[in-house]
């Protein structure tokens, strides 16, 4: 079953952090990892990752660190996703990309359900903004 591991977890989270951490200053690797409960290795690997992807840039320097590269309103839940897990699908056959020779792919019946699966799954996650997830957030911390 499609499930998301702890990469995208994770760098989901990061995300999230430099959203509602930041205030358009870099936040220190080590401000994050620690927040976030992620070890520093690790967070640094999503990290870079994340900004070869043009999601976050990095900033050298004392007063360096990672900020967003683009408004949290511009980055999805799914495009945090695909770039660290890959594609969305639930099974091989419906991916995008996909290069399966099944000699049943063209009268596959549960190929419909695996196509609307992915295609409820992209919508959800693509629908989903960092700048939605930060206001929740900051709500749910208003709130206690």
């Amino acid at each position: 079953m499609f499930r998301i591991s702890t990469k995208g977890s994770y760098g989901l989270r990061a995300v999230l952090d430099l959203a509602g951490n930041s205030g358009g200053r870099p936040v220190p690797l080590k401000e994050i990892a620690k927040r976030q409960e992620i070890s520093e290795g690790y967070l640094e690997q999503l990290l870079t990752t994340l900004r070869k992807a043009g999601i976050v840039k990095s900033v050298r320097g004392q007063r360096g660190g990672f900020v967003l590269a683009k408004s949290p309103r511009d980055i999805t839940v799914g495009d945090i996703i695909r770039i660290l897990e890959g594609p969305i699908a639930p099974m091989d056959c419906v991916q995008d990309d996909s290069h399966v020779s099944c000699e049943q792919i063209s009268s596959c019946v549960l190929r419909l359900v695996w196509l609307r699966l992915k295609e409820n799954i992209q919508e959800a996650v693509d629908s989903i903004t960092i700048e939605d997830l930060a206001a929740e957030a900051k709500r749910r911390q208003q709130t206690g």
